[in-house]
């Protein structure tokens, strides 16, 4: 049999208050990190690097014309498809 230790009654009583006191302190812990990170992210932004006007144009003009090639290509391909689906449906005797 293994020898089995029982820790004083004064141990556990501040076993108890340390974990009361733990579930005390958890809402000013909860204040105190949420207080941390908006502070944190405030000094974050302050070091980011913020694209002028014309960079923001420039780069939407990019994405707007690369959209809209995309776009043209894509219907490309589907009126192409269509067409060689229905060549292939209507020459093998099935109709569209």
């Amino acid at each position: 049999m293994a020898c089995q230790i029982i820790p004083p009654k004064e141990a556990l009583r501040s076993m108890d208050e340390k974990e009361s006191n733990a579930i005390v302190a958890k809402p000013r812990e909860w204040w105190l990190t949420t207080r941390d990170f908006f502070r944190d992210t405030n000094a974050e932004m302050k070091k980011v690097t913020w694209p002028s006007r014309p960079e923001v144009v420039g780069t939407t003009v990019v994405v707007v014309v690369a959209t809209v090639v995309f776009a043209v290509y894509l219907w490309g391909c589907d009126v192409l498809f269509y067409k060689a689906i229905d060549f292939l449906f209507s020459r093998f005797g099935a109709s569209t």
